[in-house]
């Protein structure tokens, strides 16, 4: 029966390795690996726990009674408190020593930066794969001239190749961001109910430095090179919004180039994959939507506003610690990954198996290149002996009748025939086929593209190579 809400981020969108990660077994089991960290650290600093009392913890990480702690969580209206009960009713030797000194913060906020910590070695792994992705489509397509836009109007050719390094270089951007947040994400640590460390500090007998000790000691088991030096209860919130801000950036450049890629495709110049039975419409059964562009388009939608949910949560925190963010984090940090995860999923996958259209490229570049080429042509006939002014002038009057032309009557662009005709221009067919040739109007776009992916793209492809290869099959 499916008589109930379904999130369509995991039924549909997210991989199942995201899913995974915020999952409760991961969130609750690092509860649990939490509390032996707390108590290994304990012990080690002269507190009376024994290693028979770890050992009965370190047995009980993964065997969660969900039913068990629901109970609880119902009578006791309190989530920690209802799994540290289920916690000690496996590990009766160690029951009383679960949670020692710590307040809830302790496994919420130290969960919550595994979990994004993990859930950006995800991201990180999918933006990788769409920079190799994108890095295979611009070398293939190096050198395919194709008609460039500004206000999306015909401009000056360039190659396809380059127009994918102006994605892959936000990309890049992107994966740089990321990494500056993975290498300062900090553990809360274990600071106590106001972040005074006054309970730590009280069963070390006064010993300050133990207490420091045992922040430093937790945070290398749980594979972290530090905790926040101060906070209230909690961990500041900016580091949610730092965070969030990095998967808005890529939502950015996601949306960027799958809008792109829309505008390509209604010109036909470009197909995203379209599988043997797919439906574009169910009333027009001829259509080609690219429907996978469109998604990643919508779910970047969908992070780039959940980013200032963050920003607003960071800036109405009351003094060491308020409520009003725990519902609204346990929605938005999950989703704005989720989604970040399948949208980036969707980019390697129409990257990997998209199709350009060189000829209806070429077909576009024939249509604009009479008026592309008037400043080489002008160039041309002077050289032959002509007046520059009146030669522009010659040019400005056909220009505008060929485009009277184009626009009024439907017709063609025939202000070639027209400047062929004119013998102002001294031009013959051959002289003109040479001004013509494409390659002389898109400048350095091949020698940037490849100065773009020896330089920049294949390091980082060097340095994650280990990421790569990525599965990015989609669901529906």
């Amino acid at each position: 029966m499916k008589d109930v809400y379904e999130n369509p981020l995991c039924a549909r969108y997210a991989s199942r390795e995201m899913q995974h990660i915020f999952s409760p077994d991961f969130k609750f089991s690092t509860w649990r690996r939490l509390w032996v960290a707390l108590a290994e650290s304990e012990q080690e600093l002269g507190l009376p726990i024994t290693d028979e009392q770890l050992d009965e913890m370190r047995a009980h990480i993964d065997d969660i009674d969900y039913e068990k702690a629901a109970d609880y969580e119902k009578r006791l209206r309190h989530d920690v408190m209802a799994h540290i009960r289920t916690y000690g009713d496996a590990c009766p030797k160690a029951k009383g020593i679960i949670h020692l000194g710590a307040t809830s913060c302790y496994v919420g906020d130290n969960t919550d930066s595994i979990q994004m910590r993990a859930a950006l070695l995800r991201v990180r792994k999918l933006l990788v794969n769409a920079i190799g992705a994108l890095a295979d489509f611009a070398g293939a397509n190096k050198d395919v001239p194709t008609l460039a836009y500004t206000h999306f109007q015909a401009a000056q050719p360039t190659t396809v190749g380059k127009r994918a390094c102006l994605w892959m270089q936000d990309f890049l951007m992107d994966l740089e961001r990321l990494e500056f947040e993975l290498d300062h994400l900090k553990l809360l640590g274990c600071k106590g109910t106001t972040g005074t460390g006054a309970s730590f500090l009280e069963l070390f007998g006064g010993d300050g430095q133990k207490v420091l000790a045992l922040e430093e000691k937790i945070a290398a088991k749980m594979g972290f090179a530090a905790s926040m030096p101060v906070s209230g209860q909690t961990y500041s919130r900016k580091i949610d919004a730092y965070v969030l801000n990095v998967l808005g950036d890529i939502a950015q450049s996601m949306y960027k180039m799958a809008q792109d890629l829309r505008l390509l495709a209604h010109m036909k110049e470009f197909d995203e994959p379209f599988e043997a039975e797919q439906v574009g419409s169910s009333a027009m059964a001829y259509k080609r939507n690219p429907m996978r562009c469109e998604r990643i388009c919508s779910l970047s939608r969908f992070v780039t506003n959940t980013v200032r949910n963050t920003a607003d949560t960071a800036s109405a925190q009351w003094l060491e610690r308020t409520l009003d963010d725990s519902a609204n984090r346990r929605i938005a940090l999950p989703e704005a990954f989720l989604a970040t995860d399948g949208a980036l999923t969707l980019c390697v996958n129409v990257i990997r198996g998209g199709r350009v259209y060189p000829k209806v490229m070429e077909k576009h570049l024939n249509e604009e290149m009479p008026f592309m080429a008037t400043e080489n042509i002008l160039m041309h006939a002077v050289t032959e002996g002509g007046d520059r002014q009146e030669l522009h002038e010659a040019i400005r009057r056909h220009s505008q009748a060929a485009a009277v032309k184009v626009k009024l009557d439907g017709g063609e662009n025939d202000l070639l025939d027209r400047l062929l005709a004119d013998p102002a221009f001294h031009l013959t067919k051959e002289a003109l086929d040479g001004v013509l040739d494409v390659r002389k109007f898109v400048g350095l776009a091949p020698e940037q593209t490849e100065a773009f992916l020896r330089d920049y793209i294949r390091p980082v492809l060097e340095k994650y190579a280990a990421d790569l290869g990525v599965e990015a099959e989609t669901n529906v």
